[in-house]
């Protein structure tokens, strides 16, 4: 089976994002698709910062994205575009760093007013970088999905249907071009 990457534009570690992140693997993963994550904001903020491109954990990140088939690119949106700690790592992936790859956004704000951020913002970059292939992308907004704690203060989130159902044709979409891709 094909390896996936999913990489993590949050700076917040209860983001309703990670809700949809967390579906979205564990679709793959009844699927038998192998999935790893960068969390953007755990690398190294002065490997970030300085762009130290040779530094063990942006090397080690690169070669995920690298190695993976898929590549899921999860962010939440401020001011009308993805994070400002996810630009700063998309700028450390080589250049042709997606290349062949499939690409699935996911992307979640405030209001629906930034619905085509996807589009507008994310996909130019991410075509400048030789991603040619990507499947439906799943705007949600915040009211989509509920977010609440568990006695062991574990955040639960609870996805509307319909988010539900877009992500899971994402999955869907993701899963059959990749078996494409392999034959």
């Amino acid at each position: 089976m094909s390896n996936i990457i999913i990489i993590s534009g949050s700076p917040n570690a209860t983001s309703r994002l990670n809700g949809m992140i967390d579906y979205v693997r564990e679709q793959l993963d009844k699927q038998g698709y192998a999935t790893s994550t960068i969390t953007v904001v755990t690398l190294p903020a002065d490997d970030l910062i300085h762009s130290r491109f040779g530094s063990a954990a942006i090397v080690e990140a690169n070669r995920l994205v690298a190695e993976a088939a898929g590549v899921i690119i999860a962010s939440p949106v401020y001011k009308a575009s993805y994070t400002g700690v996810l630009k700063t790592y998309l700028d450390l992936l080589p250049q042709k760093g997606l290349e062949g790859k499939v690409i699935a956004p996911l992307f979640i704000g405030g209001t629906l007013a930034h619905l085509l951020s996807i589009d507008y913002s994310l996909k130019p970059v991410l075509a400048s970088m030789g991603a040619r292939h990507f499947v439906r992308g799943v705007y949600a907004t915040d009211s989509q999905i509920g977010r609440s704690q568990d006695g062991h203060n574990r955040t639960i989130f609870k996805l509307n249907e319909e988010v539900t159902e877009r992500l899971q044709a994402t999955v869907e979409e993701l899963i059959a071009e990749l078996q494409l891709r392999r034959q």
